[in-house]
């Protein structure tokens, strides 16, 4: 089976990084997998991506050596399934609150005895190899976002989940929840405290960490904190910094 590149990176002491992509379009997904990042996020949740353009995406980035990741949009066991079985290497749930949500989410991604998932991979051993059911268990990778007031409070139960592999923090709503701001690139104590409880439990059950980000800086940060995955930007995160040029041109 290919190889998942992030096992790989992680598997010898680096983190990794990833670029997010909310825009439909399967040129943009082809763009971004040339430019160097380790993994990229095709994003179903809030971006504009459907599952017609979800398989488009992950075949677009195909020829390059980017571990494909699809963010769905609920825990939905059908939907999980789809993208898994259109080529996704890693699967990141939102809104993950308790430990029977995690268990739910992580069932879907695993065929048995580990899990639930139905059988029927289609593209995905187009992209993985014709051995993709002996080695899918082991090779795809499955990330909860801890988002919420209540997803601090079942944390343990949480990262106990047989199967999970990573936690991934969403800054925005976990700011909001925390009763501060919805914004990457945290600062506030409350939420920078919540961060290393974050950070500090998933060592402890040995899951990796990632994180959303904006920009090189915070991502370096973030790195140095100990997150073995940053999200460093996005394609509209991109397309915004242009608009930013065009104006400082236009003063």
């Amino acid at each position: 089976m290919r190889e998942n590149r992030l096992k790989a990176i992680w598997a010898r002491g680096e983190a990794a990084t990833n670029c997010w992509i909310a825009s439909d379009s399967a040129y943009v997904a082809e763009a971004m997998a040339a430019q160097g990042w380790d993994s990229l996020t095709i994003d179903m949740q809030h971006g504009l991506i459907g599952v017609s353009e979800m398989h488009a995406m992950l075949a677009a980035v195909s020829a390059s050596p980017v571990t494909p990741l699809v963010r769905v949009p609920w825990n939905e066991p059908g939907v999980i399934m789809k993208a898994l079985d259109a080529g996704a290497y890693g699967v990141i749930c939102p809104m993950i609150n308790t430990r029977e949500e995690c268990e739910r989410f992580v069932g879907a991604c695993r065929y048995v005895p580990d899990g639930y998932r139905s059988v029927g991979p289609n593209r995905a051993i187009l992209y993985a190899g014709g051995d993709y059911m002996k080695w899918a268990n082991d090779v795809l990778l499955t990330f909860a976002m801890i988002e919420t007031q209540e997803s601090l409070d079942n944390l343990e139960g949480i990262c106990a989940t047989p199967g999970l592999d990573a936690l991934l923090i969403g800054p925005s709503d976990l700011g909001l929840s925390l009763g501060g701001e919805p914004r990457l690139n945290q600062s506030d104590p409350v939420v920078m405290d919540a961060i290393d409880r974050i950070l500090e439990t998933a060592r402890r059950h040995g899951l990796r960490t990632a994180i959303v980000n904006n920009g090189v800086d915070y991502s370096k940060q973030m790195i140095a904190k100990g997150f073995d995955l940053v999200t460093v930007t996005s394609d509209m995160g991109l397309v915004r910094a242009g608009f930013d040029l065009v104006r400082e041109m236009n003063d």
